[in-house]
């Protein structure tokens, strides 16, 4: 049986033992489609303060890139090492994990001045047993400037690794290339900014993470396919796939208790998913292929409750076509 090219037996290939992702979400960071730069409200799917005061990011100030100086910054170091020792110490109880990658997951990670991001970046590099960076953003919030500091980075030696650079990522959430369901997202960009700014980012040698949702509204699974043909043939290196749930506070949830939207069903979410690992080459890693949350803020599909039993079931169709995830 094939074994799917997964990050983690990636990164267990080129590091000799397992890596592990540790999510650091930063306050006062947002998304130019949240503030009003781009769009109002944020993506339909994404709970905002728009929607919610429950949000644990309570602190009314905000970075974007225009920002002149952020008297937060000090929180926000003290902010992500917490987190950081918080998770590494868990996982390395729970897995013996050694080695880390520092994600930059909530909002958008590079819309702030780069003196911020530069101070939370290096600072990431000197926490115990880091290897590497992963930036969580959009394509319309990076720059040159941005993405040749991240150059830079990837070019150093990891300290007590000589022989090896930092891996360094750039996710990008896609989600789609068709700009009618973009705009119906509220996304604030259209197709043509994602495949120039993956196009520079890949020239530039940084790796890419590209996200997609299956299950936007009115999109079919030949529209879902054809997002995900279009992201391989950019030449990204890694994919994360979501299904899209509703949950309370966004834009959707009104959609959806309206009747104006309908969550894609369980099969043919997998469906979807099975077609599309089928069509990735060799060299493209995954990261994730289901999602889910089960707490009181979701409100369909119930099927995303349970991720197990999604794994599970992933796995199942998966092994008829000899593919072992």
């Amino acid at each position: 049986m094939k074994q799917v090219n997964t990050i983690g037996r990636y990164f267990k290939n080129k590091f000799g033992q397992k890596v592990y992702k540790v999510p650091v979400s930063i306050s006062g960071f947002t998304c130019p489609n949240i503030d009003g730069t781009v769009a109002k409200g944020g993506c339909t799917f994404c709970e905002n303060e728009s929607f919610s005061p429950n949000l644990t990011d309570k602190s009314k100030f905000k970075l974007n890139s225009r920002s002149t100086s952020n008297p937060y910054l000090q929180t926000q170091l003290k902010q992500m090492k917490i987190q950081f020792d918080t998770t590494a110490q868990i996982l390395h109880n729970k897995f013996g994990a050694n080695k880390f990658i520092v994600y930059f997951q909530s909002f958008t990670n590079t819309y702030a001045p780069l003196d911020t991001l530069k101070y939370l970046y290096e600072e990431a590099l000197t926490f115990d047993n880091v290897v590497g960076l992963s930036i969580g953003t959009r394509t319309d919030c990076i720059t040159h400037e941005i993405l040749d500091y991240l150059v830079d980075i990837q070019n150093r030696p990891i300290p007590n690794i000589p022989t090896m650079n930092y891996e360094v990522w750039v996710e990008y959430g896609i989600q789609s290339f068709y700009d009618e369901t973009l705009l119906k997202i509220n996304r604030g960009h259209d197709a043509q900014n994602m495949i120039d700014w993956i196009t520079i980012t890949k020239n530039k040698g940084l790796l890419v993470c590209g996200h997609l949702i299956y299950g936007l509204p009115d999109e079919t699974q030949d529209m879902m396919l054809n997002s995900h043909k279009k992201t391989i043939e950019l030449g990204v290196d890694s994919i994360k796939y979501h299904p899209l749930y509703v949950v309370k506070n966004t834009l959707l949830t009104k959609q959806y208790t309206d009747g104006k939207f309908t969550p894609i069903s369980e099969e043919l979410y997998i469906d979807t998913v099975v077609k599309s690992i089928l069509e990735l080459p060799q060299n493209i890693t995954i990261q994730r292929i289901t999602a889910g949350i089960d707490d009181k803020s979701l409100l369909s599909p119930d099927w995303c409750r349970n991720k197990h039993q999604q794994m599970f079931k992933l796995k199942v169709q998966l092994k008829l076509h000899n593919l072992c995830y």
